[in-house]
């Protein structure tokens, strides 16, 4: 205070004020020195979030999921990170939402916010500021899978795989279903770049008089890719490449098995179907697979038939059966009478949701199927997913279609409405794949067609 005395006022405010800052910053510099987590950094963010939430391991996961096959299990990862590192959780209720795009996409996936629901990543850096997102929305039932996708993995916990065979054009590599009888199974998705629309099944026969392939594929690449993989199990050339349909899928490989000399065959009505609209399929796969559509072109088929066409393969009598209207004009199945094996084509579908088109005739397709059932097949190859039995593809085909045309036949009866149809309870069919892509569609394109039945 004495020393005060000798400064005026003006002297002596700039002193008490340049002290005070002095003062401050060395108190700052020591508290930075001795906690320097006093800073904000993308780590410390992630490691007080985990503190707010509610964090779960393997176990618990997949406690909950035993318990509640319906949990909502949100992944925050990128598709492109979910093709290149192999995969998802297996799960009925498995949602891939960027982290970026989770405010925006939630509601589309999840209706209720009581909903329970986890979200994972691939090592526990995004998922937590995911779950507490969810939260600030007022998500009620969010919990945090904290060991991450990449544990999951390594431990060989079920994976659903966005490619089975990441350095092929194939989605998976063929099985062998029984002696000489093989299938290069589809993905149950959409055709997409990354399975390079392979998302049906590219079956084939071998015989000691040549192969026969049953669906020519999405595109001339991943045609010579299943030739690959044939050639790796026989030195007898491909002979016949018979189309189920004229969907893209079906037959726009067409023309790579041409260049080897196979011989294509159809039905009439798919010759039809091809002949309005193949410029439109060719262009919509083109804009789709991109760089793997390179070579694709289209061609006609060689031979068509209208009922029945037998051939005779060595030991092998195979049968093209056109048994009526289905989901395609001119869907075919291949029926080997002594093996008691189909390939069904889109006759039958397993592990996934049909999709009902414009062209699809739900009422015949009823009636077809019952030709179908008399043909008494112990294998049945569907047009999408594993092979099985003859009671899997009738659950998940012949009595999906039944159960929605009386579902609806009712809400016509009652004078109801095509909103009335999208109410529909599926539920009993929403643990297979596309539900939540098709269920809505499909049921409002059985009512348009059923109200001028």
């Amino acid at each position: 205070m004495h020393l005060l005395r000798l400064f005026n006022k003006k002297q002596k405010y700039y002193l008490i004020m340049g002290g005070l800052f002095i003062l401050l910053l060395l108190t700052f510099s020591t508290t930075f020195a001795d906690n320097k987590v006093a800073i904000n950094t993308a780590e410390n963010i992630i490691q007080n979030t985990k503190y707010n939430i509610t964090n779960i391991d393997t176990e618990e996961l997949q406690r909950l999921l035993k318990i509640n096959p319906k949990l909502e299990l949100i992944d925050v990862r990128t598709k492109d990170e979910v093709n290149l590192i192999g995969g998802t959780i297996e799960a009925d209720e498995n949602a891939i939402i960027p982290r970026g795009w989770l405010e925006f996409n939630i509601s589309d996936e999840v209706k209720s916010k009581d909903t329970p629901i986890v979200v994972y990543c691939g090592t526990n850096k995004r998922s937590p500021l995911a779950t507490q997102t969810l939260l600030n929305l007022d998500y009620t039932n969010v919990k945090n899978y904290a060991d991450g996708f990449n544990k999951w993995k390594k431990l060989g916990l079920p994976i659903r795989a966005s490619d089975k065979a990441p350095k092929q054009m194939l989605f998976s590599k063929p099985i062998n279903v029984i002696d000489n009888v093989w299938s290069a199974i589809g993905a149950t998705d959409r055709p997409t770049y990354a399975n390079s629309g392979h998302n049906n099944n590219l079956s084939f026969i071998i015989t000691n008089d040549g192969v026969l392939v049953f669906n020519a594929g999405d595109n001339y690449l991943l045609a010579k890719s299943l030739h690959y993989e044939i050639k790796k199990l026989t030195n007898q050339a491909v002979k016949y490449v018979v189309l189920e349909n004229a969907q893209g899928h079906a037959m726009l490989g067409s023309n790579y098995w041409k260049e080897q000399g196979a011989q294509i065959i159809a039905h009439a009505d798919a010759l039809i179907d091809m002949k309005a609209n193949h410029e439109k399929v060719l262009d919509k796969m083109k804009r789709g697979r991109k760089d793997k559509a390179e070579f694709t072109v289209f061609v006609y088929p060689d031979k068509i038939f209208k009922d029945k066409m037998t051939l005779k393969m060595g030991d092998e009598i195979i049968e093209l059966l056109h048994l009526g209207p289905a989901h395609s004009p001119g869907d075919i199945m291949l029926w080997m009478p002594e093996k008691k094996l189909v390939i069904s084509g889109d006759m039958a579908f397993n592990q996934r949701l049909l999709p009902i088109t414009d062209h699809t005739d739900t009422a015949a397709w009823i009636k077809t199927w019952d030709k179908f059932e008399e043909l008494k097949p112990e294998i049945i190859i569907p047009g999408h997913g594993d092979p099985t039995t003859m009671a899997v593809v009738k659950k998940t085909t012949k009595d999906y279609l039944v159960y929605m045309r009386a579902k609806i036949r009712e809400i016509l009866d009652n004078d109801g409405s095509e909103q009335d149809a999208y109410k529909i309870d599926q539920s009993a069919y929403s643990h297979l794949d596309t539900f939540k892509l098709l269920a809505l569609q499909n049921a409002g394109r059985i009512y348009r067609m059923m109200e001028f039945e």
